[in-house]
This record gives C-alpha cells, sequence and structure tokens, in this order.
C-alpha cells in the first residue's frame, strides 16, 4: 500500500502516476491513496466545500486497472492529525470479522429447530485507542492482558468472532455503571470474497436492525461464542455484550458486567424536597457553569503527546556523560577524594537534539517570532 501526501494538484499526482508506473507489475500493490492537502484560504477563495477532520473527502480515479483513492483534507492540525490516525485501523478485507446472532423469527418455534439462527455478517472498528497500551505515569508500558475472555480490545481482525443475541433490552433500563471496557463499533462488513448479492443484503438486513432497535428503543444482549470447541472438562467462561443502536447505520458494542464481577452496593434513594439554604448555593454555581449542547472530545486535551513525547526521548547527555567522565579520571592523578572534587572542573552537557536546532533560529534573527508552532 502506497500513500502519498501533498500538497500539489491531485489530478497532477495521478497522471503522473499513470506515466510512472505504466510498465510497472501491480499485482502485489493492493492500494495506491493520494491525499491532497488543502490550504484553508483556498478553501473559502474557490468556495469548496470544508471536510470535517474524520471523514476526507474520497473519490476513486481507476487507472492502470487499479482504483487510485483520492482525497483531500485541509491543513489544520486536528485534520491532518485524524488523517495519521486513519492508518491504525485494520481495513483488511479478506474475511469479515464478526458474525450477529439473532434468532430465526420468521419461522413457527414449533417447527424451526433451536440451532437455525439469523447471521449478519459484520465488521469491527475500534473507538478509541486502548490506554492501557500508552506509556503509564511512571514511564513503564504498560499491556493489557490478550487473554482475558472479558477484554474487547482482544480482538485481532484476522479471527471470526460471533455473538449470540440473548435478549432484548430496554434501553432506559440499562444502567451505564454495569458497562465497562473500550467501546467497539460494529459495521455491515465490506469483505471483498463475498458476493455482490449477499453483501447488498447483509447490508440492507444490518440497517433494517438498527432502524428496528431505534424504533423499539431497544438494546441487545449478546453472549460471545467460544473461538473452539473445547473438551468437556474444560470450562468456558463467557462474556456478555450490550449492542447499542444510533442515529448513523452503526451499532455500538461494550462489554456488561456479570455476576461474578458485580460488586454489593446499596444506593439511598434521592429526596424529593432539599432546603433553600442548601439548594440555593449549589443551583447558583450550576448556572455560572457554560453549557455545552455536546460533548466533543476535540475540544479536550490531557497532555498525553507532550507525556509520550517527553517519555520516549533520551536526550544525548545521558549517554555520553559516563564514557567522558571515565576519560578525564583516567587522566586526573590519584587524589584524595575531597581535593578530586575541587579541582575537577564541572562537565558542560551536551545540548539535546531540539536545544542544537534552536540557537540557529535566534541568530537568524533574534527579534522575531519563531515560525515553528508550540505543538
Amino acid at each position: 500500500q502506497i500513500t502519498i501526501l501533498t500538497s500539489q494538484s491531485s489530478k497532477e499526482m495521478v497522471k503522473q502516476l499513470e506515466k510512472k508506473l505504466k510498465d510497472v507489475d501491480l499485482v502485489s500493490l493492493r492500494k495506491i491513496q493520494v491525499i491532497e492537502v488543502l490550504k484553508r484560504d483556498f478553501l473559502e477563495s474557490e468556495d469548496v466545500e470544508q471536510c470535517s477532520p474524520e471523514e476526507p473527502s474520497s473519490s476513486d480515479i481507476a487507472i492502470l486497472g487499479m482504483d487510485i483513492d483520492v482525497q483531500t483534507v485541509e491543513d489544520t492540525v486536528i485534520s491532518l492529525e485524524m488523517l495519521f490516525k486513519t492508518w491504525l485501523h485494520d481495513y483488511g478485507m479478506e474475511r469479515e470479522q464478526l458474525h450477529l446472532l439473532l434468532p430465526s423469527g420468521g419461522l413457527s418455534h414449533a417447527a424451526a429447530p433451536k440451532s437455525t439462527l439469523m447471521c449478519l455478517k459484520c465488521d469491527l472498528q475500534e473507538r478509541l485507542l486502548d490506554p492501557a497500551l500508552l506509556l503509564g505515569a511512571d514511564g513503564t508500558m504498560k499491556v493489557a492482558d490478550p487473554n482475558s475472555p472479558c477484554h474487547m480490545a482482544a480482538w485481532p481482525g484476522t479471527v471470526l468472532h460471533k455473538l449470540r443475541v440473548v435478549k432484548a433490552l430496554k434501553s432506559e433500563g440499562v444502567c451505564e455503571s454495569v458497562l465497562y471496557g473500550l467501546p467497539f463499533i460494529i459495521k455491515p462488513t465490506s469483505c471483498w470474497q463475498l458476493d455482490w448479492d449477499e453483501l447488498e443484503t447483509n447490508q440492507h438486513s444490518f440497517h433494517a436492525l438498527c432502524h428496528s432497535l431505534l424504533k423499539k428503543n431497544w438494546m441487545l444482549l449478546a453472549k460471545r461464542e467460544p473461538q473452539n470447541t473445547s473438551p468437556n472438562w474444560n470450562i468456558v467462561v463467557h462474556s456478555y455484550y450490550i449492542i447499542i443502536p444510533s442515529d448513523s447505520a452503526t451499532l455500538l458494542v461494550k462489554a456488561v458486567a456479570i455476576r461474578e464481577l458485580l460488586l454489593p452496593s446499596a444506593f439511598p434513594a434521592l429526596l424529593p424536597e432539599h432546603p433553600e439554604r442548601i439548594l440555593g448555593p449549589i443551583e447558583s454555581a450550576l448556572n455560572s457553569l457554560e453549557v455545552e449542547v455536546a460533548y466533543n472530545p476535540l475540544h479536550i486535551k490531557s497532555n498525553l503527546y507532550k507525556h509520550l513525547k517527553s517519555s520516549l526521548y533520551k536526550p544525548l547527555h545521558r549517554q555520553q556523560a559516563q564514557p567522558r567522565d571515565q576519560r578525564l579520571e583516567r587522566h586526573q592523578p590519584k587524589q584524595p577524594q575531597s581535593r578530586a572534587k575541587a579541582a575537577v572542573a564541572p562537565l558542560l552537557m551536551a545540548p539535546s537534539p531540539l536545544q542544537a536546532f534552536r540557537p540557529a533560529v535566534v541568530r537568524r534573527d533574534s527579534c522575531e517570532r519563531s515560525a515553528l508552532p508550540k505543538e
């Protein structure tokens, strides 16, 4: 897979690719992607519809028997950040990733065998990066346990998983406190090995399921089927999930607590009335808050990038200080320890790679502001 990030015209870039690749064997090449970065002033002057950060506009141009994915993205930090994060998704289309098993409602319960199920073929997409896989506050690497049966992030995209729907739940009857783990997005599969008619039917059935759940205001309780048929003496731990519909043509899936995981809790009922001397200051404090219509994660920063940068960055002087000390100690005459400390001058620490570039900018024009962004 080849991705070209350019500020040139995407049409001109496609023409250049057509000339350069006309004599090249493209059998082993899965995808060619050309991403044109558009400046904001260009977008405003040409009245081009601006793309959202998460969904850059794209089109396919067929040359040399291959579709070239052409996208345009705005030159903002958030747009480019979301563009690079799309590389973290698993876009393997060799097989579907999830089978959502529903009871067959078209047949009567008496005539239908117990094994008759309706199967919707789906793909899984991560919604969030797993914080457990990132560096901790102490700089050590934290790795999630992939063997945990209740760990959603342990699902690799190359393995087919099955979720069997066992119950329907009223949406207002599901407490958020019993949901845990990272959310995943379920969408109809785009596996290229399936027939076009099967893909179309599967997609329509998936959309009908989303529409029906929204209409009924239902959620689904599903049990994860075991991967392999194990012997009878091996006990299989079943994990359960809640499937939540949304206005989009996707479903949200999250792990739900089971009996063995639930801790005892007794919460008192909320009092219907409160004294005015207590209620007044609370309402005044709430009224002073800024009210947002919806939560937008793009407006909230936690300095995670800066933390990872400082944790992974190792200055050169830490590696060079010890050999340099050893070289100086070899040339110094043996003296008492107290006199040696006073005789040896302090060593100049080597500048870090980032600091080495900053004096050049200052010398060039110390009065002008640095053009480098703070981030």
